[in-house]
């Protein structure tokens, strides 16, 4: 897959895999984030080497990340987007989701879905909106594996 790259000023966005800072987006995870706290190093590496993932640096520093789990023809959960709290209010956030929903591989897909506690403003933006039957969505959930 060819690696996409988009330049905003002093930042990037770029879907190369060898450039992600694997200690700064477990860190993150683990620490930081109320969907991942606690989840052990082995399963980010684990979901970053089967996800297409989006970096966003700062110059050559990783300061935001967000990762896309898809078939490339119907489906994509997005999920993991953060960025660190010295680079937000910036609308970074807002650049990752457009670079995200505008990566050629992921045109024409039937279903995007997320989850977020407390971005529901940003991805409204986008033309997400709450599930319109979530009781058609089932889920097993195993948060401490």
């Amino acid at each position: 897959m060819e690696v996409i790259q988009v330049q905003q000023g002093a930042y990037t966005i770029s879907t190369d895999r060898e450039k992600l800072d694997i200690d700064l987006i477990y860190d993150f995870l683990s620490n930081d984030s109320y969907w991942a706290k606690g989840i052990p190093l082995q399963k980010v590496q684990r979901s970053v080497q089967h996800s297409l993932c989006f970096g966003v640096y700062h110059h050559q520093q990783q300061v935001g990340f967000a990762r896309v789990t898809t078939d490339y023809t119907t489906f994509a959960w997005i999920g993991d987007v953060f960025i660190v709290p010295a680079h937000r209010k910036q609308g970074l956030s807002k650049w990752l989701v457009q670079t995200i929903l505008a990566h050629p591989d992921l045109q024409g897909l039937r279903r995007w879905l997320l989850a977020t506690a407390d971005a529901h403003q940003l991805y409204a933006q986008y033309g997400f909106t709450p599930l319109p039957q979530p009781e058609r969505f089932m889920q097993i959930h195993n948060p401490y594996i």
